[in-house]
């Protein structure tokens, strides 16, 4: 999953940045709202975390943008104000979901799980494919019952490649969707995961590579 955090405190920002990426969730982070028009104009995210008072243009007019879109990004709404009136307020904008500051960083990954899980192909809170079972709330995998000790990237790829149901993935998405905006374009970092993701879930492969297109979980029974 790879997310977009729209907020103005520095340290809070880079705190959920960092802790996002301990949960396997790549996060881009705008200090301001110019800087977060910028980086949806040119980035695909599964969910933007948006303070509603930011700097420049508003939280509230990113929300009006992105839900003028038609993009069904989600929007978690994350703010100081804890009234009623301004979470209704927010819902109207086209907030999905709310979450009052301050919070614990389990439950934003918790809520930003949910939200993508109900994007608009509903996803299964459980993915069980080609002897996979892959959880991604517990950040578990199994292969054939047997427990799979991954790295926070290998499980963020593997979560891109299931949830594709057997499609083919370029690579250019897997880094768009498994890295952040520091990623080198011209990396070899997802050949790379691929490789050991492969040696971690065993034989026989389940990671198949389509010449000049991609990878793709083999579904075939």
């Amino acid at each position: 999953m790879r997310v977009l955090v729209v907020e103005d405190e520095a340290f809070l920002a880079a705190a959920i940045r960092d802790g996002l990426r301990l949960e396997a969730i790549a996060a881009d982070v705008a200090g301001d709202g110019e800087t977060a028009l910028e980086l949806l104009g040119v980035n695909g995210y599964d969910v933007v975390v948006l303070d509603r008072d930011v700097p420049g243009v508003s939280g509230d007019e990113i929300a009006r943008r992105v839900l003028a879109s038609g993009s069904g990004m989600p929007i978690l709404m994350v703010t100081a104000a804890d009234r009623l009136d301004d979470k209704e307020s927010g819902f109207a904008l086209g907030a999905d979901d709310y979450l009052t500051k301050p919070f614990v960083l389990r439950e934003l990954v918790l809520r930003l799980r949910a939200l993508d899980r109900r994007r608009v192909r509903p996803r299964p809170p459980v993915w069980e494919v080609a002897g996979l079972r892959v959880d991604p709330f517990r950040r578990e995998v199994f292969r054939d019952g047997r427990y799979v000790a991954l790295t926070r990237k290998q499980f963020a790829v593997l979560e891109v490649l299931v949830a594709a149901h057997g499609g083919v993935v370029s690579a250019e998405e897997l880094l768009e969707r498994a890295w952040d905006a520091n990623a080198d374009p011209f990396t070899n970092a997802v050949r790379i995961t691929i490789s050991s993701l492969r040696k971690r879930l065993g034989e026989p492969g389940v990671i198949e590579t389509v010449a000049g297109s991609g990878y793709r979980i083999d579904v075939a029974p």
